[in-house]
């Protein structure tokens, strides 16, 4: 008997080995325009970003990395969003 991976709202508890085991291949779940390679962007209908380059201070840098690491540069975009709507554009 296989036990569920969520709980009555939904919510996926920690899998353990055994679930990993059991897992099928994507290839066998999802049809083949939603399989993509692990961290392989799908494709953008329009740019959303600019890429830029600029230099911080390595307290910036620290502060929105964090123990978090990943997503800081989307942070730095929230946080300078946030700017924007609070002080107008200038």
């Amino acid at each position: 008997m296989r036990t569920r991976i969520t709980n009555k709202d939904g919510e996926v508890r920690e899998l353990t080995d055994q679930d990993v085991k059991q897992m099928r291949p994507m290839s066998e779940v999802l049809p083949a325009n939603l399989q993509r390679t692990i961290g392989q962007r799908g494709k953008q209908h329009a740019p959303t970003k600019v890429k830029t380059s600029i230099r911080l201070s390595p307290e910036v840098i620290e502060h929105f990395k964090g123990e978090e690491g990943e997503g800081w540069q989307r942070r730095i975009d929230q946080a300078l969003k946030q700017y924007i709507r609070e002080h107008g554009h200038g």
